[in-house]
């Protein structure tokens, strides 16, 4: 879909700075959620990962990519009106009357396949797509993007346990294992040490790579999506929530806080002067 030419590290940072920048017009957002899957996105949607059509975003013959951690998903709109989904000059328009992209996102954007409201369903609502398209005799892949502190919630050990048996090896569960949640650790609360074994102990085949290395996770992902063999997959990402905000970044409380204006300014302003 996007040409190999596209410098992924360079994209991902500037989706960084654009984050910043829809944060500081919008403070409702989530920004430290944002922060942390930025280079998930950028290998899902400029990688060459997603078959999708900018111009058609229902389109039959595309992927489809549940974004479940919808709240932490701000860095998505730069990323979409980049691709043609919508007009650029939506991104002013963040949270504004007569803006179509709201602090938590829904399927009026186009890009959004989903309602991204409690969170934990995500998985449970590609399941039913990944299984749909294969009882349909379609070849698309199925992406859900969720947050670490999401796997508190059973539903989503019910999809884990769904996929396996049905054996949606079209379905790829990308988890932004950034280790903090609402109000804390994760660790703190669920722990979710040894992860990867016990995805693979219910029969999915699950890699684990440095969340914000972009090149590591496209090549991940795009041999992930290759593999054909009665498994469900999942990519867990190693992430730092609120990455490159002093005061944000892996800080407990980072999901609830909001960066000063004056420091998203001079984050800003120092980024021009590079």
């Amino acid at each position: 879909m996007i040409s190999n030419s596209v410098n992924l590290q360079e994209k991902a940072h500037w989706v960084w700075r654009e984050t910043l920048a829809i944060h500081r017009r919008a403070p409702e957002t989530r920004i430290a959620s944002s922060l942390s899957a930025i280079e998930i996105f950028v290998a899902l949607y400029y990688g060459g990962v997603l078959h999708i059509d900018p111009t058609d975003p229902r389109w039959d013959e595309r992927d489809r990519c549940v974004i479940s951690k919808g709240h932490g998903s701000i860095c998505m709109y730069p990323i979409l009106a980049d691709l043609g989904f919508f007009p650029a000059d939506e991104l002013q328009r963040v949270c504004k009357a007569g803006g179509i992209l709201g602090g938590i996102p829904d399927p009026i954007i186009p890009g959004y396949e989903t309602i991204n409201g409690s969170l934990g369903h995500g998985l449970g609502v590609a399941s039913g797509m990944a299984l749909g398209l294969k009882r349909n005799g379609k070849k698309q892949s199925v992406f859900v993007v969720s947050g670490d502190g999401e796997l508190h919630e059973g539903a989503n050990w019910e999809a884990i346990m769904f996929a396996s048996q049905h054996k949606l090896d079209n379905l790829h569960l990308i988890v932004d294992n950034n280790s903090i949640s609402m109000l804390g650790f994760t660790d703190d609360i669920v722990s979710h040490d040894g992860l990867v074994k016990r995805l693979e102990a219910f029969g999915w085949q699950c890699v684990e790579v440095d969340g914000h290395n972009v090149l590591h996770l496209q090549s991940q992902l795009l041999s992930l999506k290759a593999v054909v063999n009665g498994r469900p997959k999942a990519l867990i990402a190693r992430t730092l929530k609120g990455r490159g905000v002093p005061g944000l970044e892996n800080e407990a409380l980072a999901h609830i806080l909001m960066p000063k204006a004056e420091l998203l300014d001079s984050l800003l302003d120092a980024d021009d002067a590079r």
